[in-house]
């Protein structure tokens, strides 16, 4: 009983703030309610990472793969415009390190989980998995850009998105998710679904907006 109320107030919490964040970004709010960014994408992986079922030290490892390998990509695409091309990040996305947000660490690592969820819906093979679940993510950002310097997460030079970006999404991708599914975590696939699709449409709906 207490398990079906955990999952009813984690669905309402995900829908609250994804359409929370749409209304407010859409009116003159909009600088406010983007500098709420790292609070959501915290709230998302919690909600994620709530409902894992089993807690060890595999589990641990597989959640720091995508964070620490999207670190390493970010770093090196930011500093020396290798992997996505030369770009920056904004103001939005919170504390820097090496000129890559902490946050967008845990966006791969939120992204990762949700894409091998929907992924290993599909397929059960591990290496397709990881490359549906990475095409999955590559999809994903080509959404994300279009937003991205609107809402000062972050910017390539000169406004122009290299294809060399959407290469290094999916290679990166591919490799995290390898890694990631390699460990077999128990999520739960409703909850990952509910937060993917939360992200899709509040980026979708600007896309138009």
């Amino acid at each position: 009983m207490k398990q079906n109320q955990n999952f009813r107030i984690s669905i309402f919490i995900i829908w609250l703030f994804a359409i929370s964040g749409i209304i407010g970004v859409s009116s003159s709010a909009q600088d406010w309610f983007l500098s709420l960014t790292p609070l959501n994408l915290l709230l998302s992986l919690a909600m994620v990472l709530l409902h894992i079922k089993h807690y060890n030290l595999k589990v641990i490892v597989a959640l720091l793969i995508p964070f620490f390998l999207g670190f390493i990509a970010e770093a090196l695409g930011v500093n020396f415009g290798l992997i996505f091309g030369s770009y920056a990040y904004g103001d939005n996305l919170g504390y820097k390190v090496f000129g890559v947000p902490l946050m967008i660490c845990v966006n791969w690592t939120l992204l990762v989980a949700t894409t091998a969820d929907v992924s290993k819906y599909f397929v059960k093979n591990s290496v397709i998995s990881a490359v549906l679940g990475a095409s999955l993510m590559t999809g994903l950002d080509v959404i994300l850009e279009v937003s991205a310097p609107r809402f000062d997460f972050w910017e390539f030079e000169n406004g122009i998105i290299p294809i060399q970006n959407y290469i290094g999404w999916f290679v990166t991708a591919f490799i995290a998710h390898l890694g990631y599914q390699y460990f077999k975590v128990e999520t739960h696939k409703v909850i990952s679904w509910h937060v993917l699709l939360s992200i899709i449409i509040f980026f979708a709906i600007f896309l138009f907006v």
